[in-house]
């Protein structure tokens, strides 16, 4: 088969599902608190690896920061949004990695995706929180680290939790979309 050339209306469809999902990721951070789910309950890394199975271009990786910091203008962020905002930088780019997987490798991908980037973002911000709170809510040494990691624990749990479902899920739903447009003559595009 020959591949499609991209066109203005080539694939329309991604680039609207890629911005819904991100749309409702930034919605979802809005409204998470009043809906009584749990902190760190979170649709970013989900619509990440969503848009860069769907658009399948390196600019996917905008994706986390753009949900981040355009929630963040509603929300607000304290000293601690230069942690959260690299962290969610970095989970973009690696992403990229997955951006050729194609099958069930990408399900896969997606699993691999939701630990990784949930262990960086705890690993990352938590450090930022011990950094920024030395001497005031941790003591400076090695222990208040440990302490600062301690505590995020049940963050992690449940950022992790969530990933492990919503990431493979998302996966399998781009697995399922590049199906149905196979099946309708079209075919996706090289990776750019």
């Amino acid at each position: 088969m020959t591949r499609a050339p991209l066109g203005p209306t080539t694939r329309w469809w991604r680039v609207a599902l890629v911005v819904a999902l991100a749309l409702l990721a930034v919605v979802w951070r809005l409204v998470r608190a009043d809906l009584g789910a749990p902190v760190n309950l979170e649709l970013v890394t989900a619509a990440t690896f969503a848009a860069t199975a769907l658009l399948r271009s390196r600019w996917a990786f905008v994706v986390p920061l753009a949900v981040t910091v355009a929630s963040d203008v509603v929300l607000g962020n304290t000293t601690i949004a230069l942690f959260t905002w690299s962290a969610w930088l970095v989970v973009g780019l690696g992403s990229l990695l997955a951006r050729r997987t194609t099958g069930w490798r990408r399900v896969g991908a997606g699993a691999a995706f939701g630990v990784v980037g949930s262990l960086w973002f705890f690993a990352w911000t938590n450090l930022g929180v011990w950094l920024q709170g030395r001497g005031v809510w941790y003591p400076a040494g090695v222990d208040g680290l440990l302490a600062s990691y301690a505590a995020g624990l049940p963050f992690l749990r449940t950022m992790l939790l969530g990933n492990l479902v919503l990431v493979p899920l998302v996966a399998a739903g781009t697995l399922l979309a590049d199906r149905l447009e196979s099946a309708h003559g079209t075919v996706a595009a090289r990776p750019a």
